[in-house]
């Protein structure tokens, strides 16, 4: 028997290769060098890749806009404007991360590579997730970004709670990643494939008079990504593992990995699912409830700045599902738009909350902002205006964010849920300005200016001007979204 390798388009697979070779190089150079690498030399090494994959998602651009979408490698790799976009922002997310993680390692003394290995492979994962065309490729990077992922949570072996987050993490992991594979078992049996395109090819021209089989393996794969996007009630994980995990983690997981997760379960629902959107559309109207709602009660009630912002992220989760619930082309802009402009945002504060936690990483109370303002204005300044983005206040990028899912989504026909969530929105304000106003009362002056390293400065600039200017004038990332389309979508 002659084996045909399958053409393979390398530009749609650049910047998973530039990620995975950046890890590969590090692996070497730690295995063959006497001493430890330095956190300068391996800090520069994953920022030059990850800015490479940023970069070459132009060339992608390019490609796409002038030659139109493509799928590579027998039809499991795609790249069309969806994939191109949530890639830049997955590049650019974890850029931000690694010059987070870089000062934290200072203060923590953490010397050498692993931790930039790891994120390089984790984030090598999610490129993966956004790219796949067939379920089976789409598990693999679930798999490659979660059991990195388990390691850089638990990376701080000086605290307990960092071990015991991972493991809790691993444990509800790997049953999510044995539920989707399942349920990509049955999705194979009703249909004969696990291609995504060839998935809703199927399912458009063939009427299943006994779909139990596919209703069955769509919901174990929903049940899977609800889990990584942390959306309820799969969110009981959230709010421990961002406590315990190193804050640069943290702050990796609520921007990259989350980012990731969302891009493929709106390939896999509106690409492959599309034309059983009636089907899908009432649990997802009831997750959305429930996470918009339950994420932003439960935000009121910590005290942990790291807790508010995991139970902030399940209340953001329920404003993207409002786009996916769509099902329509606006409705993925809308949900790419959204996952945009938080990632920046979110990664701004975690920056801000890794310096405030100050060595050990341990303390995280919100007492310990109560006049940081007056301490540090800059800081202080900063951190509000990013909560208040967060918030979604006029003239910063998360209002935009808001308004392009709710807008979508009273266009399709849901103004129940658009209600829903802004109902949630006003709730959550209390807790985000709770925290803005504490910034500026005048306690704790006995406490001495934060000191920001270089890394963490860049991060929090370009985070608040970001926040603001895109708050200002979001056109051109609105039409780059509005043209960010799936490669097939009924």
């Amino acid at each position: 028997m002659t084996l045909h390798a399958p053409a393979i388009n390398y530009v749609a697979l650049l910047p998973f290769l530039l990620l995975v070779g950046a890890a590969t190089t590090l692996l070497f150079m730690t295995a063959l060098t006497r001493n430890r690498l330095s956190t300068v030399v391996s800090t520069s090494i994953a920022v030059a890749a990850a800015l490479g994959g940023f970069i070459t998602t132009f060339v992608q651009w390019f490609e796409v806009n002038h030659h139109g979408a493509t799928t590579t490698a027998a039809h499991a790799i795609v790249m069309d404007g969806f994939s191109v976009v949530m890639a830049a922002s997955i590049t650019s997310s974890l850029t931000f991360a690694l010059l987070i993680a870089h000062d934290w390692q200072g203060r923590e003394r953490f010397n050498g590579a692993e931790y930039q290995m790891l994120a390089l492979l984790a984030t090598s994962g999610a490129l993966l997730m956004t790219q796949a065309n067939d379920l089976v490729l789409l598990f693999l990077g679930l798999e490659i970004l979660s059991i990195a992922l388990y390691c850089i949570i638990a990376f701080n072996r000086r605290r307990l709670k960092s071990s015991e987050s991972s493991m809790k993490y691993f444990l509800l992991g790997g049953f999510a990643a044995a539920i989707f594979i399942y349920g990509v078992a049955l999705a194979y049996g009703a249909s004969g494939t696990t291609n995504v395109t060839a998935l809703s090819y199927f399912l458009g021209t063939n009427h299943l008079l006994h779909p139990g089989l596919l209703l069955a393996g769509g919901g174990l794969m929903m049940i899977a990504f609800a889990f990584k996007v942390q959306a309820v009630p799969f969110h009981f994980w959230s709010p421990d593992v961002y406590e315990g995990a190193p804050t640069p983690v943290t702050g990796f997981h609520a921007s990259i990995v989350w980012g990731g997760a969302f891009a493929a379960m709106i390939r896999v629902m509106i690409s492959g699912l599309g034309t059983q959107v009636s089907t899908w559309r009432p649990i997802f109207f009831v997750l959305i409830v429930l996470s918009t709602l339950v994420g932003a009660a439960f935000a009121i009630l910590q005290g942990n700045a790291k807790r508010l912002l995991a139970y902030s992220s399940v209340s953001h989760s329920g404003f993207i599902l409002l786009g996916v619930w769509t099902g329509t082309a606006a409705g993925v802009a809308a949900s790419s738009f959204y996952v945009l402009t938080y990632a920046p945002v979110v990664l701004g504060t975690f920056a801000i909350v890794a310096l405030v936690g100050g060595v050990g990483d341990a303390n995280h109370e919100l007492e310990k902002y109560r006049g940081l303002a007056r301490r540090n204005p800059w800081i202080g300044a900063s951190l509000a205006v990013l909560l208040l983005s967060q918030l979604g206040v006029p003239f910063t990028v998360g209002f935009d964010g808001k308004f392009a899912v709710l807008a979508a989504t009273i266009d399709a026909g849901n103004t129940v849920g658009a209600v829903v969530a802004m109902v949630a929105a006003c709730i959550a304000a209390f807790a985000y300005l709770r925290w803005t106003t504490s910034l500026f009362v005048a306690e704790n002056l006995d406490l001495e200016p934060l000191v920001v390293p270089f890394a963490s400065r860049v991060v929090i600039t370009l985070s608040v001007a970001y926040a603001l200017i895109l708050g200002i004038d979001p056109s051109w990332l609105t039409s780059i979204t509005s043209h960010a389309t799936l490669l097939f979508q009924p």
